[in-house]
């Protein structure tokens, strides 16, 4: 009861259309519930193409893997920026990029994302090591004995805090921590909200929602960002490039900066819940990461006291397998983005094996990599973080087959995160420094389990918080 395969109006070579019977909203109550129960539901019945009714748009999904290059690859038919464009100012507030009145300014926005690569990308994570040992060094002379936190709270505190500072630079007050976490409070309110917005949920619907966003994008007015001492390449970059397009105002060249915080911070901070919460659930992976991380310390000469500083290089980070095996594990299955373009034109997507699937214009294409990562036929015992043994597993396999495409939680092609290796290299530096300068276990015996509510736009959050202590190793 309450869904039916529609057979009516389809054309030769389109999918099966599976509508539901509420007038508009189609499969969007059931598919916001549990959207990968629903889709491996719907593969059972129907195979791996089907076109599902959502909120008035009609999403085809591709669900085989061995498929997705020939979505990921077909950048002239099926189009990313303008959707993402049109969802990013609608939920932060500053007018499309797409409209006409900004030319070039989308490609310029894009080229900017050099100083996030390369030599400039040592030199931000330089700063973001700095930054991160400055915020565990007060923790440490706090944590003369056991020190009992909330987990998701206390991720959230040193990488936001960390990713501020290293972005936008240091507030210069007495009180500057207090700024930032006041900040950092109304973006957890905000954040909150996300999942709606990207919905398409007006803003008036979500109670303080519309208020907190103003009042987080003012902080980004330039009078207020230059007070902030030491910020980024990246951000000044974007600055200059704002500047020079005289029908982006004030409060407009504020709502992108604030855009550009969210990108930053909205899925790494709930990564780096994960990672560390199923590190501390595993001992064995957990013994074996703060190994590989002391090996590194004495083999460099270093130092873990609460006063020295650490150095890493990107090669030094790029070599600590268990702590990158165990990171990815955790990506793996907290990870829940939904890869989207959309069809420009009536045509035929041609598919490996002679296939094609009919789309229409303005058609969504929907890849759901949450699939793939739990496929048991890939990951050995999926729900289980395992991939511990101490190399660097870059093959897998599905049908007796090698799989070009086995762990996305970045997105892919021309929609893949241009921050991944900051985003990546930031969480690293997260664990090393904790592991390396404390014991660190659970203090609660409860399992915490994923947040559905934001399937399909990126890291999923916990359900719940959990405690877990702290104090300086001897």
């Amino acid at each position: 009861v309450g869904f039916f395969v529609s057979v009516f109006n389809r054309k030769t070579g389109e999918p099966p259309l599976i509508n539901g019977w509420i007038p508009y909203l189609g499969k969007a109550l059931i598919f916001r519930k549990d959207a990968f129960k629903f889709l491996l539901d719907q593969q059972k019945k129907l195979g791996d193409i089907f076109t599902v009714h959502i909120a008035g748009r009609y999403i085809t999904f591709i669900m085989d893997p061995f498929q997705y290059v020939h979505v990921i690859r077909n950048s002239k038919q099926l189009e990313f920026h303008e959707f993402a464009d049109k969802m990013a100012s609608k939920t932060f507030d500053y007018p499309a990029l797409s409209n006409g009145n900004f030319p070039d300014l989308k490609e310029n926005l894009h080229r900017i994302y050099q100083y996030l690569q390369g030599k400039p990308l040592d030199i931000i994570s330089d700063h973001m090591m700095t930054n991160l040992q400055d915020i565990f060094e007060w923790k440490c002379s706090k944590a003369t004995d056991w020190e009992t936190e909330k987990m998701y709270k206390f991720c959230c505190s040193v990488m936001f805090e960390a990713s501020f500072v290293t972005l936008y630079g240091r507030v210069p007050a007495a009180d500057g921590h207090k700024v930032i976490s006041e900040i950092r409070d109304k973006f957890i309110k905000f954040d909150a909200s996300f999942p709606y917005l990207a919905a398409n949920i007006p803003i008036e619907l979500l109670g303080a929602t519309k208020k907190v966003r103003k009042e987080l994008i003012h902080h980004f007015l330039l009078q207020n960002m230059t007070k902030w001492l030491g910020g980024s390449k990246v951000v000044q970059a974007r600055q200059d490039i704002f500047e020079k397009y005289e029908l982006l105002g004030d409060y407009d060249k504020a709502a992108h900066h604030f855009a550009f915080l969210w990108a930053s911070v909205g899925n790494t901070i709930p990564a780096t819940f994960w990672a560390m919460y199923y590190l501390l659930r595993h001992p064995e992976a957990l013994a074996a990461v703060r190994d590989e991380i002391d090996h590194l310390l004495q083999s460099t000469g270093q130092e873990r006291g609460p006063m020295d500083h650490i150095h890493l290089t990107r090669e030094q980070l790029d070599n600590l397998v268990y702590l990158e095996s165990a990171l990815n594990e955790s990506l793996r299955m907290c990870s829940s983005s939904m890869n989207i373009r959309i069809s420009q034109e009536d045509f035929v997507l041609k598919l490996e094996g002679n296939q094609g699937v009919g789309l229409r214009k303005g058609d969504w294409i929907a890849l759901y990599p949450q699939i793939l990562h739990m496929d048991p036929e890939v990951y050995e015992d999926p729900k289980v973080n395992t991939q511990l043994n101490g190399k660097k597993k870059t093959t897998f396999y599905k049908a007796g087959r090698k799989l070009k495409y086995f762990l996305m939680p970045f997105g892919s092609g021309i929609s893949m995160c241009p921050g991944r290796f900051l985003a990546m290299n930031e969480m690293k530096m997260f664990l090393f420094l904790l592991l390396a300068h404390f014991d660190v276990e659970l203090a609660e015996n409860k399992a915490v389990r994923l947040d559905n509510s934001r399937m399909g736009l990126g890291i999923l959050l916990p359900d719940v918080d959990i405690a877990f202590r702290y104090k300086l190793r001897s």
